[in-house]
């Protein structure tokens, strides 16, 4: 699993706990989602390109730099959404593109219900926000269309994988880095991470 990165940050540990507690009430859920995201996002733009740039402090002239890569940030809806504040915080200029995907609780299949990406790509490298890597499927069929529109690079930034979600993503997009908190044991029956924190999206919204 050379392209997946399953964070070691003694903050993210601590947080992922207490959002992994059945008895965490929707706002503090809310909170700690937001909270994680930011520092995975912090780690998986390590690598983002930069150019130099001149700038004048109050007592002098400085060397610095600025991103090169405009940045794009396409939460996959509904659970995705509780992620973007976080990734927000940090690059309060990245674009955000919604793309909104269900699983189809018969087949585990992913269902495409809205998808408002312009014609061309307006940004050269998107982040991928899902909270679950479970199946996979809806992780694969974001990739998929974020291809097709051409983006020239990928990053999947999720809370919690399972061993089934980073194989079907290695399998389809071997090129797509998956940056985590944590990878579980595997999924249930019903297609659903264990141990897991449940569904990320009725714990947000308090929807259970």
């Amino acid at each position: 699993m050379d392209n997946v990165f399953s964070s070691r940050h003694p903050l993210v540990a601590h947080k992922l706990t207490k959002l992994r507690d059945k008895t965490t009430k929707p706002k503090k859920f809310r909170e700690l989602v937001r909270e994680i995201a930011a520092l995975l996002t912090y780690e998986a733009t390590a690598d983002l390109a930069l150019r130099p740039l001149e700038t004048e402090t109050p007592l002098a002239p400085a060397s610095g730099y600025e991103l090169r890569e405009k940045i794009g940030l396409v939460p996959i809806l509904r659970a995705g959404l509780g992620m973007v504040e976080g990734v927000w915080e940090l690059m309060p200029s990245a674009e955000v593109w919604h793309i909104g995907l269900y699983r189809d609780e018969r087949t585990l299949r992913p269902v495409e219900y809205y998808n408002k990406l312009p014609i061309a790509p307006t940004v050269s490298v998107c982040l991928i926000l899902d909270p679950m890597l479970a199946t996979g499927g809806s992780a694969v069929a974001t990739a998929d269309i974020l291809k097709r529109w051409g983006v020239e690079r990928i990053k999947f930034v999720g809370l919690i994988a399972a061993p089934e979600g980073i194989a079907a993503m290695q399998q389809a997009h071997p090129d797509i880095p998956i940056h985590v908190a944590a990878v579980d044991e595997r999924l249930n029956e019903n297609g659903y991470i264990l141990p897991g924190l449940g569904d990320a999206g009725d714990r947000q919204f308090g929807t259970a």
